[in-house]
């Protein structure tokens, strides 16, 4: 069993920047791929990046690539998404995610993952 915290949202302006972070227990963090994912009003819930258990290989929804990144800290058990110039497209409640499954480097379907957080809204104005 493995619970996730995130935290880090809030309320910015278009073009400012927020840092999330999802801090893991329960488990030995550092073996687990992790993944960040959003839901905007109305919408599924999409993968926005994922990282695979070292954090030398990443992925990235092609609407985010160069603006987010996203990191691990294994001895802090947490896994962080830095978001810059943020557009209001990418207002949404985000989650961070973990699966038990192993042979990928990451995965990004949702139905992939075992573990979510409890969610995080960020709220971009224009």
């Amino acid at each position: 069993q493995v619970q996730l915290v995130e935290s880090g949202g809030g309320m910015v302006q278009a073009g400012d920047s927020l840092r999330l972070a999802c801090t893991a227990s329960g488990r030995t963090f550092s073996n687990l791929a992790m993944g960040w994912f959003r839901r905007p009003p109305g919408k599924e819930r999409d993968v926005v990046a994922a990282i695979n258990w070292s954090g030398s290989s990443t992925y990235y929804v092609d609407s985010v690539k160069g603006r987010f990144t996203i990191s691990r800290d294994n001895a802090k058990n947490t896994v962080y998404l830095q978001m810059n110039s943020l557009k209001p497209e990418d207002a949404a409640i985000y989650y961070c995610a973990t699966t038990a499954r192993s042979g990928r480097d990451y995965y990004i379907l949702p139905a992939t993952y075992d573990y979510w957080g409890q969610g995080t809204q960020v709220t971009v104005s224009s």
